[in-house]
Formats: structure tokens, sequence, C-alpha cells
């Protein structure tokens, strides 16, 4: 298959992407800059939804209509997110030979921008060479890196498209099939506080107590298709003070929703256990000697769980699949498909009733600043894109 891809063009608008800042909620730049281009490009609509509202972001999220010129055939999408992770303000893109990478005191951008710029390319492509093609639909999301918030607001309706890809995992030639759903945890720890010097005896550490159920958790790699984090902790006020209040975040993952909900569970049990065998304080002299004595303090804890993503899993004969299998045939590769461990927009897709498969878009180390691309798997990605959409249905 001769696909005619304009590599210093796409390497060009790939440098352009990644050199707009798009800190989550602060995307508006890009989403004029895609306006821009894809107005250019001829878009039959540029609809942009409210749920900047919701997200608290400088903008909505982007859903843009390419009619092609074989109105017969289904509307498949495609899917980027517009935001990147901090340190991602100020990028500066060093280009050496065919690897991107930023000059070292910021990420890239190439995650989710290289999946944008292949798609610029593909629709420059397309229409430079008159390619046949069925009607497009192409979603871009806000907010991403901090929850999946735009694709959860997303006015989901306005996609006519019954199937699509989301432009978003690291590797290249890998499509991913299924993701765990997550619950996010908030566990607040009260215990007592006292001098830390003066009267020990009398507090109870809310971060002993964190600690003390936190040994007696299982974390980690939990099994095949299970993790679980506590990631940040927070509280004390200062050395001498025995901390009184504790906040811990974290998550529990799996593509099971019955061992998600074990393994909730398990996290929530081993806090209340310990709070609740937890020593009573000693009663104080003057308590001792009171004609009314008082409660003995205790120790609680309150943990809050939020469901965070739900799982997503397609089947080989699903017609997303079956449609992009085709495409690495007529290209001549053989495609991995593969079970990730985490979450993306492709799980709110999936959730909505629209199959969402996973398209990896060559990024590498991303999330930090030793993030890098190589233009050559940017280029294998536009090729597949175009070879997904060229496809004969049905084939």
């Amino acid at each position: 298959m001769n696909i005619p891809i304009n590599q210093e063009r796409l390497a060009r608008t790939f440098i352009q992407l990644c050199e707009i800042d798009s800190p989550s909620r602060r995307e508006k730049e890009v989403a004029d800059y895609l306006r821009r281009t894809f107005h250019a490009l001829g878009a039959e609509k540029i609809f942009e939804d409210r749920s900047a509202e919701q997200t608290g972001s400088q903008c909505g999220n982007l859903i843009i209509s390419i009619a092609g010129n074989r109105p017969e055939q289904e509307t498949i999408f495609f899917a980027c997110h517009m935001d990147t992770v901090e340190p991602g303000c100020g990028v500066q893109v060093l280009q050496t030979g065919d690897i991107f990478t930023s000059i070292g005191d910021t990420v890239l951008g190439g995650d989710d921008k290289s999946g944008i710029a292949a798609i610029i390319e593909l629709i420059r492509i397309l229409q430079e060479n008159k390619i046949d093609h069925g009607p497009l639909e192409i979603l871009f999301t806000t907010c991403e890196e901090i929850g999946l918030l735009g694709a959860k607001a997303l006015d989901w309706n306005r996609l006519t498209a019954g199937y699509g890809y989301a432009l978003d995992s690291s590797g290249i030639d890998r499509i991913i099939i299924g993701a765990p759903a997550a619950n996010k945890l908030l566990i607040d720890i009260h215990g007592i506080a006292a001098h830390a010097g003066l009267h020990p005896e009398q507090g109870i550490s809310a971060l002993c107590l964190a600690a003390q159920a936190i040994a007696n958790l299982r974390l980690g790699r939990l099994d095949d298709e299970s993790t679980a984090n506590l990631g940040l902790i927070h509280g004390g006020v200062a050395t001498n003070i025995i901390p009184d209040h504790i906040i811990i975040e974290g998550e529990v993952r799996s593509h099971s929703l019955q061992k998600l909900a074990a393994y909730t569970e398990e996290i929530q049990r081993a806090f209340q256990q310990e709070v609740d065998h937890w020593p009573a304080l000693a009663p104080t002299a003057l308590e001792q000697i009171s004609e009314t004595p008082t409660q003995a303090p205790a120790p609680s804890v309150l943990v809050n769980v939020q469901v965070d993503y739900p799982a997503m899993r397609l089947e080989l004969s699903d017609p997303v699949l079956m449609r992009v299998k085709q495409a690495g045939l007529d290209l001549g590769r053989t495609l991995e498909f593969q079970m990730a461990g985490g979450g993306s927009d492709a799980n709110i897709l999936n959730s909505f009733g629209l199959p969402t498969a996973i398209i990896a878009t060559g990024m590498n180390k991303v999330h930090t600043t030793d993030e890098y691309l190589d233009l050559k798997d940017l280029v294998r990605l536009t090729e597949l894109l175009f070879a997904i959409v060229t496809v004969t249905v049905g084939e």
C-alpha cells in the first residue's frame, strides 16, 4: 500500500502542537489551533460542547466532522486528548535525526499530541490525493490527564459514529482491547492530638494508626488482573504534636468488577479493624476523681470510595477490531492485541456504548522529562490510520 505521507510536514505539525501550552484545564490554545486547521481543511462541522461547565477547562471538547465522498459507508471516529501533564509549559522540541525530545526541563507532550499530529496528516493526504473514504468524526477531549474529566462530561449523543479508536498509548503497532476499572480511595483518619514531649500518653497518633493498617495490607500487584496503591498522604502540624488527622489517597484497579469490590473492601476493613482494636487512652487524674466520668476518646476512620472509571473489554470479533485487523493485513503488519493496566478516555467512551479500541502512537517514557518519540513510529501510526479509513468494509 503506497501512502503519500509528507514526513517533513508531519514532523512540523507535531513540533507546533508540542510547543503550544496545554496543561489540563488550559487547552484553549490547542483547541483554537485545531479549529483553524480543520476549518482550512474544509471540515463539514466543528462543534464545541459545554463540558467546560463541569470540568473547569478554558474550553469544551471538540467534535469535528469530515464528510468524505462515500456517505453510504459507516461513520467511524478517532479520539485524542488535548491536555498534557506538568511540567508542560514552555516546551521546546529538540529534533535529532528522527528523534523528538524536549530540551529537558519539560515533558515533550507526545501524550497525546502524537495522535493529534497523525490525524491532521491523515486528513491532509486524504484530501490532497482525493482518496475515497466514508464519513469521519474526530473527538478532541479536555482534562484527560486529571481523571478523564472531559470524556466524562462529553455530550456523546453528538457523535453519530458507531465505533472508533482512541489514539493514546505507548509503543507502536499495539491495539489495546481491554483496560481495568478503578476506584479512588480517600481515607480520613482521626486520632487525638497531644504534646509529644509533655503528654504523649494523652494522644493517639493518626499516623501510627495508618502505618499499622498499611503494614497489614496487600498493595502493588494483587493478581494478574488487579493492583492497589496508596499514593498520597497529608497530615500533621508540627514535630512536637502527635498528629490527630491524616488523609491518605489511593486507588484499586481490576479487570474484574468482583475483585475490584473485594479488594476495595479489604482496604476499608483493614483500616476499620485497626481503629476498632486500638488501645483506649488511660483516664487522666482529673477523670479518675470525677463523679461523672466521660467516655474515653477513641480514633475514627472514614473511607470514601469513588468510582473513577469503568472497565473496558472488546472481543476480537467486534467490528472495531475486525476493521483494524484488516488494516494491519493490508499494510502487511502483525498488530499486537493486548490488555492494559491503565484507564483512558476509551474506558468512558466504551461505557457510553461506543466500542473504542486504543491505538499506540509511538510515545515513550511519557509523563517524564525523558519523553521521546521517533518520527518513523509517527509515520507508521499515520499509515495505520490511513489503512483503517480506506479499508473495504466487510473485507
